[in-house]
C-alpha cells in the first residue's frame, strides 16, 4: 500500500495500516505534517454533531483520541474542553454531549473574561491537538511497524499495469510499486485523480491562522465566538482562527481581561481541501482497482477515526457503515 500525502490523515492512514500488518508505504512532497496541517487550528470536537454524511464520525472523534493516545504514549493532545457563545442573547441550543451554561459557570471556565456571556454551551470532552507533533508521532509510529517514510518526494504520476489495476507511483527517484494507493494529498488529490480520469471535486479554501503572544493562563478552554476560535498553545502564545488579523486582535483584547500586551506575531494562509459539499469524500474509486481516495477539510479532527477505518477496509475487506455518506459516487 502507498499512501501519498503525509498530512495528519495520510499519516493515520499509514500507521493504522501497517500497525494492522500491511505493508506500507508513506510518500510526501516535503515534511510529515509540513503541508496545510500546520496550518489547522486543531479543534477536536464530537460534541453538538447532529447530521450530515459524516455525523457518525465527527461522532466519534473524541473517542478515537483517547484510543490513539493509549496506542502511541506521548501523543500532545489537550483536554480543555471547549466554550461557544454569541451576542445575540437568548440560550443556545445544546448538541449531544453539550451543556448550557450561565454566566458565572462561564466565569469560572474563562476567569479573565471581561463580560462573561448570559450563557453558553459548554463541551467538557472536547480538546485540541498539536498537529505537527501529532503527524510527526503517526509517521514515526507507522514507521515503527514496518511502514518506510519518504519525505521531500514528490509523487509525479500514478501508474496502471495492463489491465487497469494500480501498479505504483512515479516520483523523481523512480518508481514506488503498490497494488493499492491511498490518495490523502489534500488538495492535490484532485489534480493525481484527473490524470487517471477521476474527478475528485476538491478545492482550495483559504484558512487564515494567527499566532499571538499573550500572557500565560489568558484562555483556558478552546473558545468559541463570532470572532474567533481561539486557544492558547503555549504559556505565552495564543492562536485564533479568524478571517481579520486586525478585527481578531481587537476582539481578544477586548474580551479577555489582562489581554492589553497580546500582540500579532504571525499569518498563515493554508490551502485547505475543501469538497464541494463540504462532506469528506473517504472510499475506493470504483473505476481505478486499487485506488482509494481519502480527503476532507475537518482532517485533524476526523484524522484517528478514518485512519483507523480506512485500514479496516483496505487491510481486513470490511465495508465501514460509518463512511457510507463519504463516498466519491455520491457525485
Amino acid at each position: 500500500m502507498i499512501v501519498v500525502g503525509a498530512g495528519i490523515l495520510g499519516a493515520s492512514v499509514a500507521y493504522h495500516a501497517a500497525r494492522a500488518g500491511a505493508g506500507v508505504t508513506l510518500v510526501d512532497a516535503g515534511q510529515p505534517g509540513g503541508g496545510v496541517t500546520a496550518d489547522s487550528f486543531a479543534w477536536i470536537g464530537a460534541s453538538g454533531v447532529r447530521r450530515g454524511p459524516a455525523a457518525a464520525l465527527r461522532y466519534t472523534a473524541t473517542a478515537e483520541y483517547r484510543r490513539l493516545e493509549a496506542e502511541v504514549p506521548g501523543l500532545p493532545v489537550t483536554w480543555s474542553g471547549s466554550l461557544s457563545w454569541r451576542r445575540d442573547g437568548g440560550a443556545p441550543d445544546a448538541g449531544p454531549g453539550q451543556t448550557i451554561v450561565d454566566a458565572a459557570t462561564a466565569a469560572r471556565l474563562e476567569p479573565a473574561l471581561q463580560e462573561p456571556p448570559e450563557w453558553a454551551v459548554w463541551a467538557p470532552d472536547d480538546g485540541a491537538v498539536d498537529s505537527v507533533r501529532v503527524t510527526e508521532r503517526l509517521a514515526g509510529a507507522a514507521r515503527t511497524h514496518g511502514a518506510r517514510v519518504h519525505p521531500d518526494t514528490p509523487v509525479t504520476a500514478i501508474r496502471r499495469d495492463r489491465e487497469g489495476r494500480i501498479a505504483g507511483v512515479e516520483t523523481p527517484a523512480g518508481l514506488l510499486p503498490g497494488t493499492t494507493v491511498v490518495l490523502a494529498a489534500g488538495v492535490a488529490t484532485a489534480a493525481l485523480g484527473a490524470q487517471l480520469g477521476v474527478h475528485v471535486p476538491v478545492e482550495a479554501s483559504p484558512s487564515p491562522l494567527f499566532r499571538f503572544c499573550a500572557p500565560a493562563g489568558l484562555v483556558r478552554t478552546v473558545v468559541n465566538t463570532e470572532d474567533f476560535d481561539l486557544r492558547q498553545v503555549a504559556a505565552d502564545r495564543l492562536i485564533a482562527a479568524a478571517d481579520s488579523r486586525e478585527c481578531t486582535l481587537a476582539a481578544v483584547r477586548s474580551t479577555f481581561r489582562g489581554a492589553e500586551s497580546v500582540e500579532l506575531l504571525s499569518t498563515r494562509i493554508g490551502p485547505r481541501p475543501m469538497p464541494v459539499d463540504g462532506e469528506p469524500i473517504i472510499g475506493p474509486v470504483a473505476e481505478v482497482p486499487g485506488l482509494y481516495v481519502a480527503v476532507t477539510h475537518a482532517a485533524v479532527t476526523l484524522a484517528a477515526a478514518v485512519g483507523r477505518l480506512v485500514a479496516r477496509e483496505l487491510v481486513e475487506g470490511t465495508v465501514e457503515s460509518a463512511l457510507a455518506g463519504c463516498r466519491l459516487d455520491r457525485f
